[in-house]
């Protein structure tokens, strides 16, 4: 007679495969969207939209400030609306468009409210001025730079350090009237 088996039978749970889009090393298979180009990018689900972009695909204009989504340093367009990449994961965003400060322009044209920055001296450091930049291409496309105040409140999520809000203003006015 056989000795009984102290091994238990695998509950339902244990017995579950691994859903097959991770592979060994905890990474999944993303493809993003980003400027009108699809990259394949093999990451781990923890990683951040601003993560990917700087990290995996090399795309250093989106600035971590905070990583907190406090300072607005890192905002980009997902589906044409303004984001902290900071705040949301990569996976999050698998079939969206996502456009970075380095998609803005056309060729060799910058967009409006890049000339405006560089005419008005909107920027000090530099730092902030990809996620001013982005901030302001949103507000001014969502109608929302009517007035001062507008402008003021639409871009206050976005910080700068050096003080150039007067010329950032200054040069959001000069793009919206063009």
């Amino acid at each position: 007679m056989a000795a009984p088996s102290n091994k238990r039978e695998p509950s339902p749970t244990q017995r579950r495969e691994q859903p097959t889009s991770y592979v060994k090393d905890g990474t999944i298979p993303v493809t993003l969207k980003v400027n009108g180009r699809s990259q394949k990018l093999q990451i781990e689900p923890r990683v951040a939209l601003l993560d990917a972009l700087r990290e995996y695909m090399g795309l250093t204009g989106s600035k971590k400030g905070c990583d907190h989504g406090q300072c607005g340093a890192c905002t980009v367009h997902i589906n044409g609306e303004r984001a902290l990449s900071c705040l949301t994961l990569a996976v999050m965003n698998e079939g969206k468009e996502i456009t970075t400060i380095e998609g803005i322009s056309k060729g060799e044209d910058l967009h409006p409210i890049q000339d405006a920055f560089i005419k008005h001296d909107a920027f000090q450091c530099g730092y902030c001025t990809p996620g001013q930049i982005m901030s302001a291409v949103a507000l001014l496309k969502e109608g929302r730079a009517k007035s001062d105040a507008e402008i003021r409140e639409a871009m206050s999520g976005n910080l700068c350090r050096c003080a150039a809000y007067p010329n950032i203003i200054a040069a959001i006015q000069e793009a919206r009237q063009a």
